[in-house]
């Protein structure tokens, strides 16, 4: 995109900017949550829409002059409805935790109890953390993996959802490699009398391109960011049965938040008319056919994969378990090289969040740069070469250039 008033208005930040892009095109992104939007959506975010105040919703607004921005909303509902099915939407949300916050707020009381994955299973912090204001808020009953196969057990989370009876089960992950059987945790919740909530966030890319089943047809309440697998502009969205509509959307509005930002709604909108169209289903496909490629190569090389595969855009590699090397240790000898990953904690690691035994590895943005499986071979011996040589600089720094000279043979969109 053009820069050049902001160039000269503010070369300060034009040049911060610069230097991202260039930390983009030259290194590889491989954290699970990120990804590279096209060109599209970023036209889109920077629009005179950001001008506009629209607190309500389409055709009840709180301001004038919202005719226009109606219209954009609108076309962002109609087109999240038509990808997944849902009866109702609100594209509002500002990001995937305040959307999640909204659906408690709407559907429950401080104090009820909640069925949430733990954080250090695979959940997400705002499935019942207790710094987080779902922890602080709700009773958290966490449900776990089986140690042995490290995948959720669903006989064990219905012994627990019919022992404590809770009033909402919470079903999603932020760092779990296998799909979810959502029809099970349906009727485990339907069994129990509980508002059954799905957090997509991770895989509503994958679900949207039709390579995992989904959970709208089966669940009260869905939520998922925007970004991710989805591929558009940092955001959230909530889908519902219509029955919890208005509850829903008085929980977004005035609930938790005021004025929608309408530039990202307009670039939620591009992005579903994107993941529409028939080639983004092939882009799913190869993020799952890429994830299982890398995921195969780390273990070829000696290193112990959590659950030992994938069945979509990310997987957990044991670092301290297969090679005596932490988490915070890997991240940085990779960041040092231009590989961007993230620590993890591996289900019933040893070790302290901080600095923990895993790391997290995915491949949407890797696959939106048309890498395929052959490339993630590469990664992997990029990356299991870099943590041979983590503590002598100046190989790392040798490994950094063979790390820009393979990035930049796959340009950004």
């Amino acid at each position: 995109m053009s820069m050049s008033n902001l160039q000269k208005t503010d070369p300060a930040i034009y040049d911060i900017i610069k230097a991202e892009e260039k930390r983009q095109k030259e290194g590889l992104e491989l954290i699970a949550s990120e990804n590279y939007v096209s060109q599209s959506v970023l036209e889109a975010m920077g629009t005179v829409l950001t001008n506009k105040y629209s607190e309500g919703y389409p055709g009840r607004r709180y301001y004038g002059g919202n005719e226009i921005i109606d219209q954009v909303e609108d076309v962002a509902i109609d087109r999240a409805k038509k990808l997944f099915g849902a009866e109702h939407v609100n594209v509002q949300p500002l990001s995937g935790s305040p959307a999640n916050l909204a659906v408690y707020m709407a559907l429950l009381k401080p104090g009820d109890k909640v069925l949430g994955f733990s954080l250090d299973q695979g959940g997400h912090l705002s499935h019942g953390h207790p710094l987080n204001f779902s922890g602080l808020l709700y009773t958290i009953v966490p449900y776990f993996v089986d140690k042995k196969t490290e995948r959720v057990d669903m006989d064990e989370v219905e012994k627990i959802a019919m022992k404590e009876k809770s009033k909402m089960i919470l079903a999603g992950f932020s760092a779990y490699s296998r799909d979810f059987d959502w029809k099970r945790f349906s009727e485990i919740a339907k069994k129990v009398g509980a508002v059954s909530f799905a957090d997509i966030a991770h895989v509503a890319g994958l679900i949207a391109g039709k390579q995992l089943e989904s959970p709208v047809p089966y669940f009260d309440v869905v939520s998922t960011t925007t970004h991710k697998t989805l591929r558009g502009p940092r955001g959230a969205m909530i889908m519902c049965k219509e029955e919890y509509a208005k509850a829903i959307d008085r929980a977004v509005f005035p609930g938790v938040q005021g004025g929608p930002h309408d530039h990202i709604n307009a670039a939620k909108a591009v992005a579903f008319g994107e993941a529409l169209k028939p080639e983004f289903q092939e882009y799913a496909k190869q993020v799952i056919k890429n994830a299982q490629a890398l995921s195969k190569s780390m273990q070829d090389r000696g290193y112990r994969v959590v659950s030992g595969g994938t069945d979509n855009h990310l997987f957990l590699v044991d670092m301290f378990g297969s090679k005596g090397i932490t988490g915070k240790e890997a991240e940085k000898a990779l960041e040092h090289v231009g590989i961007s990953i993230n620590k993890n904690m591996v289900p019933y690691d040893p070790r302290k969040p901080l600095d923990p035994s895993g790391i997290r590895l995915g491949t949407p943005a890797l696959t939106t740069r048309k890498m395929v499986e052959m490339d993630m071979e590469i990664v992997a011996d990029l990356m299991d070469r870099t943590l041979m040589v983590k503590d002598d600089e100046e190989k790392l720094n040798q490994m950094r250039n063979e790390v820009r000279e393979f990035s930049v043979k796959f340009p950004l969109p």
